[in-house]
């Protein structure tokens, strides 16, 4: 599967779970890390943590696993490495503190909601 139809399924997981203020920063023409990293916050640790296990799940049905996984025991922000895409999901209170998409500002930015 190419990195944008996984970016849609992505996306389309994070809605299933209420994700909030998720955006999408197209990092393919300025590193090699990665193709996208999408971003998305949750309301609380707990809610953080299903997102992340929701992703995690559903992507695993798909044959799909990330390679790295980070910040599972403080769930303030959890990132799931899956080469191409970085899924970065945070408390809200975080997100800003770290501001990604200011850091990445050179990436092409879509917010979907």
């Amino acid at each position: 599967m190419d990195s944008k139809r996984l970016v849609e399924k992505i996306v389309s997981f994070m809605e299933e779970k209420k994700a909030r203020d998720i955006s999408i920063i197209d990092i393919e023409n300025i590193t090699e890390i990665a193709d996208y990293f999408i971003i998305c916050s949750g309301t609380s640790t707990t809610h953080i943590k299903a997102i992340a296990d929701e992703l995690d799940f559903k992507l695993g049905e798909m044959g799909l696993h990330a390679h790295h996984k980070e910040g599972y025991e403080t769930a303030r922000w959890i990132l799931l490495d899956y080469s191409d895409v970085v899924i970065h999901v945070f408390h809200q209170e975080d997100r800003g503190f770290y501001n990604l998409e200011r850091l990445w500002s050179d990436g092409v930015l879509t917010n979907i909601r």
